[in-house]
C-alpha cells in the first residue's frame, strides 16, 4: 500500500465501461508526514469516497484494484482502498484531512 495525498480527479467523457459512474482521483505518493512528495503522481479508482486533500491509501497493483472494483479482466490499476484518519509515528501525530491540518 502506498501514503498518498488526493490532489484532484479526472474527467473524462469518452472511456471504458467499467469506468461509467466511478471517480477517478490524481494522487501523489508522500511521506509519512502526510506532506513530503515522494514521487510522481497517479490516477487511481476510488472506492471510498475520498476528495481534494484527503490523506490515503492507495494500492498500485491492477489485481488487487480488480478485486475491490470489478472482475478478473476490468482494466483497473490502482485504487483508493481508505481515508487515514491520523498516522502516529516518531516524528508525532500525523492528521490526514490535509497539508494544512484542517479538520475534515
Amino acid at each position: 500500500m502506498i501514503l498518498c495525498r488526493v490532489v484532484g480527479s479526472a474527467v473524462a467523457t469518452v472511456k471504458h465501461p467499467v469506468y461509467e459512474g466511478r471517480t477517478v482521483l490524481c494522487v501523489r505518493p508522500v511521506e509519512a508526514d502526510g506532506c513530503t512528495a515522494r514521487g510522481p503522481g497517479f490516477l487511481a479508482v476510488d472506492s471510498v469516497q475520498a476528495g481534494p486533500g484527503d490523506l490515503v491509501l492507495c494500492a498500485r497493483e491492477g489485481n488487487a484494484a480488480r478485486q475491490i472494483l470489478g472482475g478478473d479482466d476490468d482494466p483497473f490499476h490502482a485504487v483508493v482502498l481508505a481515508i487515514v484518519d491520523e498516522i502516529a509515528g516518531p516524528s508525532g501525530l500525523v492528521r490526514g484531512p490535509g497539508p494544512e491540518g484542517s479538520e475534515r
